[in-house]
């Protein structure tokens, strides 16, 4: 079977992959679409080269086909189509209060074990979640980013009627808008890269340009001056974060999404004494996350087809990188692992 494998800083091959027949408690499955993540791309990049050991088979955003069954397991059959939800709890500890997705001892599927750039995964049983027949896998490789915008969302309590700021425009990004449209939330797109500001523009979302404009003036003339109920830091800028004090409102509250890693940037913690202002972290998904992505994308609700910036097979996942990062504009770029 064929397997890519992340060699060094800048470098796939492909090469012969191992079929793991499933133990008891997991599945192996045949899969069909895996979604590039912006953690990908850093792998790719050589900056996780401590946690990631080459050679090393990576991917998560993953749908499939279950084609074996390991002894016990009867929560899919074979045939099945699903999305994985790529987590390894681990042992629990005291200090994750029972929030296992954030625990000290996860392991995430995919980037500390073998991941889904192969045509053939073995996972334990437990991370699975059936598909609806109604959508297909293709769209069913965006399960677990969708999964990843219902939980930032949850995490700020948005409610119908309120208004949202997503600051940064790219996929997670975008979906967050999406899931926020479908809570009946007023939605503004704060975004500097004029390609995705079109697209953008194209699907309908209210946007802004920073560089161009003024933030905070442009939110109070579109808001009434109420300004921002909830913002989501999505650009892991500095910029950003400078931004994100600024348009919430009383009481507001700002989820940080993006990881803001390597230099410090500055916060202005006034402002959330001023107008008791709430910061909330946000990170990966708990199983209800998954549930509800699934339920949104059955909806038909975000249109795929037109976040999906190319397809290709493993055979090119070299230039696939590549192109991704001559192209920063670009959306998502969906692996087919079977062809």
């Amino acid at each position: 079977m064929k397997a890519a494998f992340y060699k060094e800083k800048g470098k796939f091959e492909i090469g012969e992959g191992q079929q793991i027949k499933p133990g008891a408690g997991e599945v192996r499955l045949d899969v069909a679409y895996c979604g590039v993540c912006g953690t990908d791309v850093h792998i790719y990049h050589g900056v996780m080269d401590a946690r990631v050991k080459p050679p090393m088979t990576v991917g998560h955003e993953a749908s499939a086909t279950v084609a074996e069954l390991g002894e016990g397991v009867s929560n899919v059959k074979v045939g099945d189509k699903v999305a994985v939800r790529p987590l390894h709890f681990g042992a629990p500890h005291a200090f994750d209060k029972g929030f296992a997705h954030v625990g000290k001892n996860l392991k995430f599927i995919g980037i500390d074990s073998q991941g889904a750039f192969q045509n053939s995964w073995t996972v334990p049983a437990y991370t699975l979640h059936k598909l609806p027949e109604s959508l297909s896998l293709k769209h069913g490789a965006f399960i677990e980013p969708l999964a990843v915008a219902c939980h930032d969302v949850k995490i700020g309590r948005v409610v119908a009627g309120e208004h949202t700021l997503v600051i940064g425009g790219g996929p997670i990004g975008t979906l967050i808008a999406y899931v926020l449209q479908e809570k009946g939330a007023h939605v503004i797109i704060s975004e500097v890269n004029e390609n995705r500001l079109k697209m953008l523009n194209d699907l309908g979302f209210t946007t802004i340009n920073p560089a161009k404009e003024s933030l905070t003036e442009r939110i109070s003339e579109l808001t009434n001056e109420k300004m921002i109920d909830c913002a989501f830091e999505v650009s892991g800028s500095a910029p950003g974060v400078e931004a994100m004090t600024q348009v919430v409102n009383v009481r507001g509250r700002i989820v940080m999404v993006a990881i803001h890693g390597g230099e410090k940037k500055p916060v202005d913690l006034f402002k959330f004494f001023w107008s008791e202002i709430e910061l909330l972290g946000a990170r990966l998904y708990e199983e209800e996350d998954y549930e509800e992505a699934i339920r949104i994308a059955d909806s038909g609700q975000v249109p795929f087809e037109k976040l999906i910036t190319q397809v290709d097979t493993l055979d090119n996942i070299q230039s696939i990188f590549e192109t991704i990062d001559n192209n920063p504009a670009g959306m998502k770029y969906l692996i087919d692992c079977q062809q």
